[in-house]
């Protein structure tokens, strides 16, 4: 008889534990839905702020080996008259406006205005101990899907350095 009774208690308390979560389940209905909302809101958020960020480090990373490419030219805008004979090897000689003329050169050989938004050869351009060619070029990139936040797109700035030897 023992074991009627416990199995009568169990019968009772089970089936009150049904009707309780039957109720509970009735007010969490739709909850999950409001779940996946906000989880594809955030992963959305998320991308969009990634595909920006990315967008701005490639377009300075393009600035770069375009700033890279004008200080070379530079570097190679010395001429024989202008080294300096000394002790030991020659040192080639830069003026600021060789390199200024030879940067605007060079971006304009290149077509690179017409890759970059508000390109422009930075005051720091320039020869600062007649021997580097010291080359700042800034521009402005528009990342996609958040020019409403930034309608005046972000400023980017890179320096670039290249100097020549002459060697015997």
């Amino acid at each position: 008889m023992s074991s009627f009774s416990v199995s009568g208690a169990c019968g009772r308390g089970g089936s009150a534990r049904a009707s309780a979560s039957a109720g509970r389940q009735g007010d969490e209905e739709g909850q999950v839905a409001v779940l996946i909302i906000g989880f594809v809101a955030i992963s959305l958020l998320v991308l969009t702020v990634v595909m920006a960020a990315s967008a701005v480090y490639i377009e300075r990373k393009k600035l770069l080996s375009v700033a890279d490419g004008a200080a070379l030219a530079a570097a190679d805008t010395f001429t024989l008259a202008d080294v300096e004979t000394g002790e030991g090897a020659p040192v080639p000689r830069l003026s600021d406006g060789a390199v200024h003329s030879a940067v605007q050169r060079y971006l304009a050989e290149t077509g690179a205005a017409g890759r970059f938004n508000g390109l422009a050869v930075s005051g720091g351009t320039g020869s600062p101990e007649s021997r580097t060619a010291h080359v700042e070029l800034s521009a402005v990139v528009h990342p996609p899907m958040v020019n409403f936040l930034v309608p005046d797109g972000v400023p980017i700035t890179v320096f670039s350095d290249a100097r020549s030897e002459l060697r015997r």
